[in-house]
């Protein structure tokens, strides 16, 4: 029986009442029924643990749970105001045989956005040889030419990746976008997980899923591998613009999780081309950094001259080989939404290989003739700016009025290159508890992967995030989404990560204190005056609200 075929269940009555027939309305792909009311085989577990539960009890947990990450500060900024992330008590069940295709894809793209990479920071052998465009390149906003030559230790500046997937209305998953700059999301997968192994006890219990606590540990030593030559035991710190960003939650529980320092910009100094860390015991050597700073802010030598975010000569550092900046400065140029298009063409070009996750069918509004089809189909079609995240500038031309749909032509008009379309995905739909009942939403998933030089890890399960008003299908978390627990059950093959090109990994050592306290448990920086705290912190809410911020 193939993942997708129904286990012969009934819809059954009471929480589901009705389910199926809204399903079937919405023209989606439900992940829990088929076209006929059956109960789809890897959701049969969970949809027999909630067809026992009365209505009262699930609201009961779901409360418990939105409770409970408040209380644990387990929150996200939604228009300026700190809320609960928004977690479903309903899990979405992914099959073994479909996860290692998810699995198969998403390697192979970071590895093709790796070389990518590397190319546009160097020869540009796909320009010449006519793959890409170079105007292409080279217009993105995000293409830094002042990394132009830098080479990192290991080969790696796509440290960890976040690719954004959905299901089209046969159930195929396909790449809607990919995150290669600054990827936030994967401390939701591990809290949720943990939240719910408590919330559905039975159902968790009654399957074989993928645990997801690995993550702090491949990640440390992804960026262990990514030191400096000739540094054996490296110092490594996370980044955070500070406790005003949106994903500061996240910052906080990676480091936390791998035991190593959380620093922000004022905690840091270059000398003689080397990162030093301030500390109570004094300045002590940083070689890796997993900087959650837009690139725009991270030097104020090289980039924004006001920001208080990132350290002076950071850049320079790097380029002279003394520090490793994970993920890398300009990596946004790989995920460009107008690069995007050219994503199979990479793959077949860098790896000599078909793509195993198809696109989403895309109009590159550049070019004359698509631009021209597109403007004539506006009310039809998703339109998107080509640098835009967590939902911010979407244009839905089914949900548009038509004073918008005027504001969007005048605006592809005057900057062609600065958008795509697509046509409208209805995506795929899962069981989601909405007041008492349950409904289905649209949702999409995010798998994170991790890169060490030598293999490409998928986190198995990822971050599935769910439109809850009725009909929406704009999921991110920015935009007021909530989001999901993956399950993604084991078959027999060993936990193993998916091959790439690169180089081995190293030994992470043993966790140190928390490092919330700052620096060395205590350490601080200098004094700033009032005025200074206040631009820190209005850079760090504009930092999340930019193209590279928190784009979950």
């Amino acid at each position: 029986m193939t993942p997708g075929a129904s286990h012969g269940v009934d819809a059954g009555g009471g929480l589901f009442d009705g389910y199926a027939e809204a399903a079937l309305a919405s023209g989606a792909w439900d992940e829990m029924f088929t076209a006929d009311g059956g109960v789809r085989e890897t959701s049969a577990p969970v949809h027999a643990a909630l067809a026992g539960t009365e209505v009262r009890d699930l609201r009961g947990r779901a409360d418990a749970l939105a409770s409970s990450y408040q209380d644990k500060g387990i929150t996200f900024a939604v228009g300026g105001e700190e809320r609960p992330f928004p977690l479903d008590v309903v899990p979405r069940v992914v099959s073994a045989q479909e996860w290692s295709v998810v699995e198969a894809g998403v390697a192979q793209r970071v590895a093709a956005l790796e070389a990518f990479l590397a190319d546009a920071y160097g020869p540009m052998r796909a320009v010449e040889d006519g793959v890409v465009p170079r105007s292409v390149i080279t217009s993105s906003s995000h293409f830094h030419r002042v990394v132009a030559g830098i080479e990192p230790p290991n080969g790696v500046r796509v440290h960890v990746a976040g690719v954004d997937l959905v299901r089209d209305a046969e159930g195929a998953f396909r790449v809607l976008e990919d995150n290669v700059r600054v990827p936030s999301g994967v401390s939701y997968v591990l809290t949720n997980r943990s939240a719910m192994a408590g919330a559905m006890p039975q159902a968790f219990s009654d399957q074989r899923i993928r645990p997801v606590a690995a993550y702090p540990r491949r990640l440390l030593a992804a960026l262990r591998a990514a030191a400096p030559v000739g540094v054996d035991d490296p110092t490594v710190v996370v980044l955070t613009p500070g406790v005003y960003n949106s994903a500061y939650f996240e910052h906080a529980l990676l480091a936390r999780s791998m035991g190593i320092e959380l620093v922000e910009g004022r905690d840091l100094v270059c000398r003689g081309g080397r990162l030093l860390m301030r500390t109570t015991a004094g300045l002590r050597p940083v070689h890796v950094v997993y900087r959650r700073v837009d690139d725009e802010y991270l030097d104020p030598v090289h980039f924004r001259s006001d920001s208080m975010l990132g350290c002076p000569g950071l850049v320079n550092a790097a380029r002279a080989g003394n520090v490793t900046l994970a993920n890398g400065i300009g990596n946004g140029v790989a995920d460009d939404k107008l690069l995007y298009t050219y994503v199979p063409d990479l793959v077949r070009y860098y790896l000599g290989e078909d793509p195993v996750l198809p696109n989403v069918p895309t109009w590159r509004l550049e070019e004359p003739e698509a631009r021209e089809e597109v403007l004539d189909r506006l009310a039809e079609l998703v339109v998107k700016p080509v640098d835009g995240s967590g939902g911010k500038g979407i244009v839905i031309g089914p949900a548009a009025t038509p004073v918008e749909l005027d504001q969007l032509r005048a605006r592809v008009t005057a900057d062609p290159r600065g958008w795509i379309a697509q046509p409208v995905v209805r995506l795929s739909t899962v069981p989601t508890l909405v007041g008492e009942r349950i409904a289905p939403r649209h949702v999409d998933l995010r798998p994170f992967a991790v890169n060490d030089g030598s293999r490409v890890w998928v986190l198995p399960g990822g971050l599935t995030r769910v439109a809850l008003p009725e009909g929406e299908l704009v999921v991110n978390s920015s935009q007021g989404g909530g989001s999901k627990d993956t399950w993604v059950l084991a078959d027999d093959r060993p936990d193993d990560p998916a091959p790439v090109r690169a180089r081995s990994v190293g030994v992470p050592p043993a966790p140190s204190a928390p490092p919330d306290a700052g620096p060395g448990g205590g350490g601080a920086a200098d004094v700033r005056d009032q005025q200074q705290q206040q631009q820190q912190q209005q850079q760090q809410q504009q930092q999340q609200q930019g193209p590279g911020g928190a784009t979950c």
